[in-house]
């Protein structure tokens, strides 16, 4: 997957700027505060129709003004993808692919595949289980429109049945229940199954990884935490049991406490949970890791390698990890953010693109 190039039209800082980018290494360069992490925010935009900082699309448009675009062309195994994205203050955004029109963000995801890291992933391992969870689901979200929809259908599921569960008619909430937890579980099952095989693809390329970045110096090993296996018939029955077992403690509470919605991952250095007892260096390299792994399995699924963004990754990396990091990143297209081009170790050759203001002041090899 490559992407030729990125135009940005009212999206925070930038006013109106295009972005050609090389096939390979490719380095956004600038004093701080000048746009290099919208610039990354932008990319990914495109091949998501999310942003990984703001929660709402009016958030990216810059100040003053009612409307923003996003719009980039990439090349692919299958062929030339155009991707168009409209958004404004007041409605929400529409969106086309090669032209044509499309109603849904499901229907853009999986057209650009990207893989995103910035020092904010720190939470990836730090944060509560919620963030973990998000980066499986943006991951086979990407890969899979199933999943997606399972996943829409599931959260929306929940959140009627958390309503019904703050119903003070108890005999109602327990004659009602039994409809929601079977399609509750029907796409919970979904979830866990896909995730399951997900995290046991990623634990031997995210060990690898790892083990490269640092070296040989450290293992890390990645591992789901969560009770069901099987195949999705063997979740779904065990799902429907849970949610029947608990219906009473659930009902007291007035949520759901069981389902996909409360899996984790174990990730661990040297058997040592890394999220507890890790320093901020390893917590980072994991972060990074994890990432990396991410690529193997789009190039495992597709093909092709997904465009690899790394913001400001290089910040807090010691020289010889920037090193191992870039033998990896040479692989596949990667798009870089760093204050100065020298912060990219051996990298003989790239594309710097300079930022400053919010405007593209030098491009080039």
């Amino acid at each position: 997957m490559i992407i030729k190039n990125l135009k940005l039209v009212n999206f925070r800082n930038y006013e109106n700027e295009t972005f050609e980018f090389s096939d390979g290494i490719n380095i956004i360069s600038g004093a701080n505060a000048q746009g290099k992490t919208n610039s990354a925010e932008a990319i990914f935009y495109l091949c998501t129709g999310y942003s990984p900082k703001a929660t709402r699309d009016k958030q990216l448009i810059r100040y003053g003004e009612e409307k923003a675009s996003v719009s980039g062309t990439a090349y692919s195994t299958f062929g030339k993808i155009t991707v168009d994205i409209d958004f404004f203050s007041d409605k929400n955004k529409s969106m086309r692919i090669n032209g044509a029109p499309i109603e849904k963000v499901g229907d853009l995801i999986g057209n650009v595949n990207s893989v995103f890291f910035n020092p904010s992933e720190l939470r990836l391992i730090q944060n509560a289980p919620e963030d973990r969870r998000r980066f499986l689901d943006i991951s086979l979200s990407q890969m899979s429109r199933n999943y997606f929809r399972s996943l829409q259908k599931y959260k929306k599921i929940l959140v009627q049945r958390n309503a019904l569960l703050k119903n003070p008619d108890k005999d109602m909430v327990f004659d009602t229940l039994p409809v929601w937890d079977e399609s509750l579980a029907v796409y919970g099952a979904k979830i866990i199954a896909e995730r399951n095989e997900y995290v046991k693809k990623l634990a031997p390329y995210a060990a690898e990884a790892h083990f490269a970045i640092t070296g040989g110096e450290e293992e890390m090993s990645v591992s789901g935490d969560y009770k069901y296996e099987g195949d999705e018939k063997e979740i779904f029955d065990a799902l429907v049991s849970v949610f029947k077992e608990r219906m009473e403690k659930d009902y007291e509470l007035g949520y759901t406490t069981a389902g996909p919605h409360r899996d984790d991952l174990k990730i661990k250095v040297g058997g040592i949970d890394v999220r507890s007892y890790g320093s901020q260096g390893q917590q980072r390299t994991c972060s990074l890791s994890l990432k990396l792994a991410e690529t193997e399995i789009f190039k495992d699924r597709f093909g092709e390698y997904p465009v690899l963004i790394l913001d400001d990754a290089m910040s807090e990396l010691d020289k010889s990890r920037r090193k191992n990091l870039m033998e990896r990143a040479k692989k596949m297209q990667t798009i870089i953010t760093c204050t100065e081009p020298d912060c990219v170790p051996d990298c003989e050759r790239y594309k710097n693109i300079v930022i400053k203001g919010g405007k593209i002041k030098e491009s080039g090899l």
